[in-house]
């Protein structure tokens, strides 16, 4: 567990930048050294009438292996029967220039997804390609914008600014428990500074031996009142996955 008498000398020292860019060095130690992650996800999608369409997809993430990299990830959707076999493959990098591959079994062809497309909607959910990369806090600058009472403990929230120019998102604000070191939700802001969606973690478990995530996330599109919720079954980390397993020759396979 991360001291609170850390977090909150981190918090109280220096600008608000740099409390930023250390409570953001922090997380990304606290999450880092997991190496790979795999696990099935249960996707529901939910319109602003209530209506709800389910999905199943597979996951495997790759930790990077050096500072240059980003993580790498696989998505292959299981279900239903018109998006079975459909997968994304996401290499991540520091400075946002991601690549990313949509694989089509109905065409059985790879298309690369150009940086123009990242803001899409990821197959019709409320996620877009640009939030299955986002997370490398590499690729923003920080600020720090203070703390509110957070249930039983406090939390503090940060402020994202994406140094890409494509980026859909003009900023992004964290809200964080300051006890464990814990991202609690994220506000997105469209590029006129207006909420767009919100995502919110819950039901946190270890998984493997110290890793601690979130099993289920919840987007909610504030503007069109849709939503999206994932939730994960079977999560495991180190199961030893290597980057052989996220090259483009694997989509279709």
């Amino acid at each position: 567990m991360i001291s609170t008498f850390i977090v909150c000398l981190i918090a109280s020292t220096g600008t608000a930048e740099e409390k930023g860019q250390a409570l953001a060095r922090e997380l990304a130690q606290k999450n880092a050294g997991y190496r790979d992650l795999v696990g099935n996800v249960e996707m529901v999608l939910t319109d602003a009438d209530g209506s709800e369409a389910r999905r199943t997809f597979s996951l495997k993430v790759l930790e990077r292996a050096s500072a240059s990299e980003g993580d790498r990830s696989l998505i292959v959707f299981e279900a239903p029967a018109d998006v079975k076999g459909t997968a994304v493959l996401s290499h991540g990098s520091a400075d946002g220039q991601d690549e990313q591959w949509l694989y089509m079994p109905s065409a059985k062809r790879t298309r690369r997804i150009s940086s123009s497309n990242r803001t899409g909607a990821f197959v019709g959910s409320e996620f877009s390609f640009e939030d299955l990369t986002g997370n490398d806090g590499r690729r923003y600058t920080w600020r720090h914008l203070g703390e509110k009472p957070c249930g039983a403990s406090t939390c503090a929230e940060l402020e994202a600014t994406p140094k890409a120019e494509e980026s859909a998102y003009s900023r992004r604000v964290l809200t964080l428990d300051t006890k464990e070191l814990r991202v609690l939700s994220v506000a997105f802001f469209d590029r006129k500074g207006e909420l767009l969606k919100t995502l919110a973690y819950d039901e946190f478990k270890q998984v493997g031996e110290k890793q601690v995530r979130p099993q289920r996330w919840v987007m909610s599109n504030a503007q069109t009142g849709k939503k999206t919720t994932l939730k994960f079954v079977a999560m495991k980390t180190a199961t030893g996955l290597t980057a052989t397993d996220f090259a483009t020759g694997k989509l279709g396979q």
